[in-house]
């Protein structure tokens, strides 16, 4: 059966992710971070599974070969950072490019559908019964007044220990 991963805000080859934007990251240097997160991928994902990036994996053009590295079935639903032709992104082994991505909910056991974005969605745009996973906001949290929406699930790095977690994980 095919494993589906998800993950989102790698930032590869952002060296102000590590200290000046995201105080959270662990990492010395952006050098540690790239291969601490390639490392990460490839403890989980097999070459067989599915991977839904869920926007900003590079910052730069000159760091999109990092994703040939990486296990896996690449799909990416872009994010506000992947700005580059499609074409660049599939020659580096993305199989498919998204704006979103929705999986349906499975009514015989009554399972969520989840709404992939790099954005959150505006709450009055999510279906009813549908989780929206996200990226974008790093360590922060969606919130509805002063309690977390459970609507919205973040998977970026900060949030999922740099490492894509399963799908079948969220439900």
């Amino acid at each position: 059966m095919t494993r589906i991963f998800l993950i989102s805000d790698h930032h590869f080859g952002h060296s102000n992710i590590v200290h000046k934007f995201d105080p959270s990251r662990p990492f010395v240097n952006i050098h540690e971070h790239d291969e601490a997160l390639v490392s990460n991928h490839n403890s989980v994902v097999r070459p067989e599974d599915h991977v839904y990036f869920l926007g900003d994996v590079v910052i730069n053009r000159r760091m999109l070969p990092i994703v040939t590295r990486l296990n896996g079935k690449k799909r990416l639903v872009r994010g506000n950072h992947d700005i580059f032709k499609t074409k660049e992104y599939i020659d580096v082994g993305f199989e498919e490019i998204y704006g979103v991505r929705v999986f349906q909910p499975n009514t015989q056991q009554n399972k969520t559908g989840f709404i992939l974005s790099h954005i959150p969605l505006h709450p009055d745009h999510l279906i009813r019964g549908y989780k929206n996973v996200h990226g974008h906001l790093h360590f922060n949290r969606v919130m509805r007044g002063p309690i977390p929406d459970d609507r919205y699930i973040s998977v970026c790095c900060e949030h999922v220990n740099y490492t894509p977690v399963l799908l079948e994980s969220l439900r």
